[in-house]
């Protein structure tokens, strides 16, 4: 029996999220998948729409082979083939399951960063990200029904809930706060152990509804390279290359990460190491997506939660660019609701939001759904 949910999901991803076009080449990658049904329905539609399909399966277990077995000549020798097959591609679409979400925790951090900086870096910071239409998704497997802490089915039903969602309505309750940050230069952040300041004047702001992730609800932008002074501590778990950070406080001054610290501080020590601008701002963001209440392990969806915001060293997106370039891009997530500790955000003095809700009048249809 064919799942409608799926086939929704699908024709979101197609014609809202890249948008797909006569003619048209697209890259489906997928990781891991309990089932082809979704990339089978991605076939079909794709195709309907007078595009030219490109599928490549792949699994976390080879990848983890390659990766700790992996030479610079052979990263490199990965990256400029598949740069190269990027390179003709019009769309993207990645969809990534996980048996172990823990896939990739014991593969050094040396060889991590020959993957990022020989393989990664040049397909996806290169290419897919400024030169294609392009949306990334999780698919719903027991590994993130078990970090989420809830049944299969009840997570399945959550999952085609929130990635289903209706964007339209959600691009209109964005468009208040964008004109807003448009016009803020200093930014404020504090919360219990968080006292931050930095500048967004004058770098381009970016709602996100559904076009680049699945699912969606955040508008972003990145500080000002050397703004950012204070002190954050992060209240959400993260997972990078398969290792469980805990506890993650920075401290900034002039823009760059001085001091560094979590239950895994050697470990994170040598992300922020892995290039200079690794210790630098590429991203901020507000998550807005008040379906997502609570984290689960999983970037695409803790760093949407409602009442939320992200702030990610590392890599700028060029179209929201201060200029910071690496290859980490970690989005790392801070929850001000009231259960989790509250907190305030201010635009140039101005309090903005206050324990997860917004103040200010016009945008109050980003509180809708969040008790």
């Amino acid at each position: 029996m064919r799942d409608p949910r799926l086939h929704r999901l699908a024709e979101i991803l197609v014609d809202h999220s890249c948008e797909v076009a006569d003619g048209e080449k697209v890259l489906i990658e997928a990781f891991d998948l309990p089932s082809p049904a979704l990339v089978c329905r991605l076939v079909e539609l794709v195709s309907m729409r007078g595009g030219i399909p490109l599928v490549s399966y792949k699994s976390n277990a080879i990848l983890r082979s390659i990766y700790q077995h992996g030479t610079a000549e052979g990263m490199t020798l990965n990256g400029e083939l598949e740069q190269s097959r990027m390179e003709r591609m019009d769309a993207y679409i990645g969809i990534r399951g996980a048996d172990n979400s823990s896939q990739f925790s014991d593969v050094p951090q040396d060889k991590m960063d020959l993957y990022q900086k020989h393989w990664w870096y040049p397909v996806h910071s290169e290419v897919r990200v400024p030169k294609t239409k392009w949306v990334v998704l999780r698919y719903p497997t027991p590994a993130m029904a078990q970090a989420a802490e809830m049944s299969c089915e009840a997570f399945e039903d959550f999952y085609f809930d929130v990635c289903t969602a209706d964007y339209a309505q959600m691009a209109k309750n964005q468009a208040p706060l964008v004109d807003r940050m448009e016009a803020a230069d200093i930014i404020r952040i504090v919360s219990p152990g968080t006292d931050l300041t930095f500048s967004i004047r004058d770098i381009p702001i970016r709602p996100c509804y559904g076009q680049r992730n699945i699912p969606d609800g955040e508008v972003f932008t990145a500080p000002i390279r050397e703004s950012a002074n204070g002190t954050i501590r992060y209240n959400t778990q993260s997972r990078y290359q398969g290792t469980l950070f805990d506890n993650i406080s920075f401290t900034f001054k002039d823009g760059k990460i001085v001091s560094a610290s979590a239950n895994e501080t050697e470990k994170l020590n040598e992300v922020l190491d892995a290039d200079t601008g690794a210790r630098f701002l590429g991203e901020w963001a507000i998550g807005c997506n008040n379906r997502v209440r609570h984290p689960m392990l999983d970037t695409l969806f803790d760093e949407k939660i409602g009442g939320s915001f992200h702030l990610t060293p590392g890599q700028a997106y060029e179209d929201a660019d201060n200029g910071n370039r690496s290859v980490v891009h970690w989005d790392l997530v801070l929850i001000q609701r009231s259960d989790y500790g509250g907190g305030e955000i201010y635009f140039d003095g101005q309090l903005i939001r206050k324990d997860g809700h917004f103040i200010p009048e016009d945008l109050q249809g980003l509180n809708a759904g969040l008790e």
